[in-house]
């Protein structure tokens, strides 16, 4: 099912879900299935898988030489979906890149996502490479998330790279994109922002999922300058536990959000990580009952491969 069709069917009930990340290579899917397991309590109608485009590694070749090597880290993207989806029976959503991805690799895995049943993408164009100081397409490649959605729509219609394909059953994508209550980091003012995030529903976008955030009047007021460009899709709030102190310098960092000075302040008092991650539960707990308030469609958690913390919270909350 699409997610705007769980949304629709809700009723206005406010969902539960979450997001995982595929193990690396060489670790089996146990340790994921350990970390699914206890929320679906809560009866997530849907998963998110994220992917991660490649990367250069170094190998040492003998007289100071080094090769450099294109890898990626983790397994497909596809096959953990699948799984997930033969296991508990609930929609999965796989994380599709433009970084890393010609427009025919592209066009390859979605006719798979058709082949398994998964009709639910989220369209990212994705960080520059390892090493690059800014976002360069793959050679063949959509260079922005915009042309990967209109891509994923068209193709749902039935418009192929190569020419047009009748199709019998009904193969149309339920596309989600990222929305940014604090501002992408490369764009230049929040209205830019917000005007290409307006592009990407004009090409097909259906719902929005945003970047985590630590106030939610930030999201508040993302969701009403949403609504006053135009923008009618529903939008679904990110939610992030703090758990660490080094989040504290590690989250402004590399997603460029601020923290809330209270929350800083009760994360510095902290002896432990430990203390850290309840504290991070408390937060979330709190965000999450305003959100609930004010009617958010549904709960995204990134959990990041633990669900201990997520699990108190859905506890709390649901």
């Amino acid at each position: 099912m699409k997610i705007t069709d769980h949304i629709k069917n809700a009723n206005g009930k406010t969902l539960f879900s979450f997001e995982i990340v595929p193990p690396q290579k060489g670790v089996g899917i146990a340790d994921l299935y350990q970390n699914i397991d206890p929320l679906m309590e809560f009866k997530p109608p849907f998963i998110d898988v994220t992917t991660s485009r490649e990367e250069y590694i170094f190998i040492e070749r003998g007289n100071g030489l080094m090769e450099r090597k294109i890898t990626r880290m983790r397994p497909g993207t596809l096959g953990i979906c699948s799984a997930i989806q033969h296991k508990y029976n609930v929609d999965t959503v796989p994380h599709v890149l433009c970084g890393g991805f010609t427009r025919e690799e592209t066009e390859y895995l979605l006719v798979d996502c058709m082949y398994l049943g998964i009709n639910n993408i989220v369209a990212l164009r994705g960080d520059a490479m390892k090493g690059e100081k800014y976002f360069e397409p793959t050679k063949g490649g959509n260079r922005y998330a915009s042309d990967l959605v209109k891509q994923i729509h068209d193709l749902g219609m039935g418009e192929y790279l190569h020419g047009k394909i009748e199709c019998k059953d009904e193969s149309s994508f339920c596309i989600g994109v990222a929305g940014y209550p604090e501002k992408h980091i490369e764009a230049p003012s929040m209205n830019y922002d917000l005007q290409m995030l307006k592009k990407k529903v004009e090409a097909g976008a259906d719902y929005i999922v945003t970047q985590m955030f630590f106030d939610n009047q930030k999201y508040f007021d993302f969701v009403k300058q949403a609504r006053e460009i135009g923008i009618d899709v529903p939008i679904i709030p990110g939610i992030k536990p703090i758990a660490t102190k080094t989040h504290l310098q590690l989250l402004p960092q590399v997603f460029k959000i601020d923290l809330p000075e209270t929350l800083i302040n009760a994360v510095l008092k902290c002896k432990t990580n430990t203390d850290v991650r309840e504290v991070g539960v408390e937060w979330a707990i709190q965000q999450c009952k305003e959100l609930l308030d004010f009617g958010v469609p549904v709960l995204h958690f990134y959990s990041m491969g633990k669900s201990d913390n997520i699990l108190k919270i859905g506890r709390e909350v649901f």
